[in-house]
């Protein structure tokens, strides 16, 4: 059965302690990842649920949203959804839709870990998953890591389906009559790993219909190649490299004496997302002058005298941050919001900007903190009719560098609530006839 399947695996592969550590399990709503939910349920590991909403679907990405908040409530378990731009960050980026996606997922999925105090988040790929990745990383180029496809484990995340095929994912919903929700994304061949899966994958498998095991065991003699480069790698990075808690140094004296300085300087760059081509022109800035910067989607890197500095950027401002109702305050990144439950009788509005007195009952929740975007508008107390933010910052007089730092609070219906720190919107003020306040407040 799928649980003991699992189960070995997971205990196989050194994935996780089942009986103690605490797993962030996430979910898209589809078979695989539903599956992987209920096994590890069965298999008694103590479950959190996440859900990326990466804003490209409209209304059939909202039910999928919606769809997994029940799921994770059937199972008791807790819940954590993140809404991002993600067209904003890859055009930003200059990335593929799908790679903006990625980056923008396993950042938030770290985010989570590290806030939540879960010891890993495991994914639902499976052992079809990574052929398909094999095969299109080789397409695409691409070094020893790969050559193996999907690894079981990388850092904290895990991938417990692994050693699974799919035809034993879906016996298993039929047997535990389980639902799903399908992606219509799935089936369209613009992206390439479903032209991939549609149109290449069947003429291989004529070939040979045990390909995806044949791949899985090729990954696996790849994999042991890898580590032995591995070795290599990390008694380099023992001298060349310096982790600080603002920055990372790589010294490029102890990289130049190494044979194959751009895959050496390749491999030390892999958590930071650094391509190829863009490693083989950090290498050549070697001979010039200080200064010379390159970026990955996650980092910046700097040619600076003797040594490369390597700092990450902020990527949340492409995510979204819910308030429940009932929670009394909201903690994002250099920002507190509290909210408190006023006495409407004798209540006197502030006038502080830093201050938002609000008709709890016209709020719908949760709440949603986020970066405002073009387009976006609100009624301005103190003025008449809409607004586009855009038009409110230039009156206020909102410097260029800072536009993009003033953040919105929304209601679940999607109207805009607070410019925050700025002004409250006129269709959720107080009034004669409101009968219940929330007062919300950025703490300096």
């Amino acid at each position: 059965m799928l649980p003991d399947l699992v189960r070995r695996f997971i205990l196989d592969h050194q994935l996780f302690d089942p009986a103690t550590d605490q797993v962030l399990v996430a979910v898209s709503g589809g078979l695989d990842s539903v599956v992987l939910l209920d096994v590890l349920h069965q298999l008694g590991v103590s479950v959190a649920v996440t859900h990326c909403h990466f804003g490209l679907r409209g209304e059939e990405a909202d039910a999928d949203e919606e769809f997994v908040r029940k799921l994770a409530k059937k199972y008791n378990a807790p819940y954590f959804a993140e809404f991002f731009d993600t067209k904003g960050f890859a055009q930003q980026e200059g990335l593929s839709t799908q790679m903006a996606a990625r980056v923008l997922r396993y950042q938030w999925f770290e985010q989570l870990l590290r806030t939540q105090g879960l010891d890993y988040v495991a994914t639902a790929h499976h052992q079809r998953d990574a052929a398909e990745t094999m095969l299109l990383n080789l397409t695409h180029g691409t070094g020893l890591s790969g050559l193996h496809g999907i690894p079981a484990r990388q850092g904290r995340v895990v991938r417990p389906l692994l050693g699974a095929a799919k035809d034993d994912l879906f016996d298993y919903v039929v047997e535990k009559h389980l639902v799903w929700r399908e992606d219509s994304s799935n089936d369209s061949t613009l992206y390439q790993r479903n032209r991939l899966r549609h149109d290449v994958l069947p003429v291989l498998r004529e070939l040979n219909p045990a390909l995806d095991q044949t791949l899985q065991h090729t990954a696996e003699r790849v994999r042991g190649a890898e580590l032995l480069v591995q070795h290599l790698v990390d008694q380099t990075a023992q001298q060349a490299r310096r982790d600080e808690a603002e920055a990372t140094y790589i010294n490029i004296a102890v990289l130049q004496a190494t044979p194959a300085t751009a895959v050496m300087l390749h491999e030390l760059l892999r958590p930071f997302h650094f391509s190829w081509p863009v490693t083989k022109d950090i290498v050549e800035s070697f001979r010039a002058v200080s200064g010379k910067q390159f970026d990955s989607p996650t980092h910046r890197l700097v040619k600076d005298r003797d040594q490369l500095v390597i700092t990450p950027k902020n990527l949340s401002g492409f995510g979204t941050h819910q308030w429940p109702e009932g929670q009394a305050e909201l903690q994002v990144e250099g920002l507190r919001l509290t909210a408190q439950e006023r006495a409407v009788d004798g209540y006197a509005v502030p006038k502080a900007k830093d201050v938002a007195a609000l008709d709890l009952d016209k709020l719908k929740f949760p709440l949603t903190l986020r970066r405002w975007r073009e387009g976006d508008w609100f009624m301005p107390i103190g003025l008449k009719g809409k607004k586009k933010i855009s038009d409110f910052l230039i009156d206020q007089k909102v410097p260029l560098n800072l536009k993009d730092q003033v953040l919105l609070l929304t209601s679940a219906d999607g109207k805009v609530v607070w410019v925050v720190g700025m002004r409250p919107d006129d269709r959720f003020k107080v009034t004669e006839e409101t009968q219940r306040v929330l007062e919300l407040r950025r703490q300096k």
